[in-house]
């Protein structure tokens, strides 16, 4: 399926093709997609909903993110890192998330690991994720095709959290890690959003 490179909106504004048809795309793509994000507990969260997005549209995990912030604590890294097998129990009964239970044991397992690091030095997260935010710039995209689904910073970074622990944190998931929380820009050159 092809996907129209720019799209115009009823707004007047010219944005991403992909966020063109659907209202939280949009609101997505207009106010998050590419903003610089920053924090342990945002990360975290970022982190995880990435992780439960592999293989699923990204559509699907913002349209079920409210349950995931309840279901979850909010995202908070030490109130996941405690959760028991009850806690499991209940995450994997509740229709308002994912419920595969390899992502769901990853979250906490990831938590517990993002505790460690944050443990003594709160922003070691965030530290440690926009350390891999590439040195330059690269050329403004024009067409989906400009876009790589993987880079070098996002094979590093993968492998960074593989090597603390992190588990569904591969290097396509860290580029679109690195694309949401704006450690790139990805905006094609014409959308209102493109920086430059």
């Amino acid at each position: 399926m092809s996907r129209a490179e720019l799209a115009g909106g009823d707004d007047g504004r010219i944005r991403c093709g992909w966020a063109a048809h659907d209202p939280e795309y949009r609101r997505y793509h207009d106010e998050e997609w590419g903003t610089p994000l920053h924090g342990d507990r945002a990360l975290f969260e970022k982190i995880s909903l990435e992780g439960f997005q592999a293989g699923l549209s990204w559509i699907t995990i913002l349209k079920r993110r409210p349950g995931f912030r309840d279901v979850f604590d909010g995202f908070d890294i030490a109130t996941v890192a405690g959760y028991d097998d009850g806690d499991v129990a209940r995450l994997l009964a509740d229709a308002r998330i994912i419920r595969n239970r390899a992502k769901v044991l990853a979250t906490i397992g990831n938590a517990r690991v993002a505790a460690e690091l944050v443990r003594d030095r709160p922003g070691a997260l965030d530290e440690l994720v926009w350390s891999h935010a590439p040195a330059s710039a690269r050329p403004r995209p024009v067409a989906w095709a400009d876009i790589p689904a993987v880079t070098p910073e996002s094979e590093q970074l993968s492998r960074t959290l593989r090597g603390l622990g992190f588990r569904f944190v591969g290097p396509t998931t860290m580029y679109a890690l690195m694309q949401s929380a704006g450690l790139v820009d990805d905006h094609l050159a014409g959308c209102w959003r493109a920086s430059d």
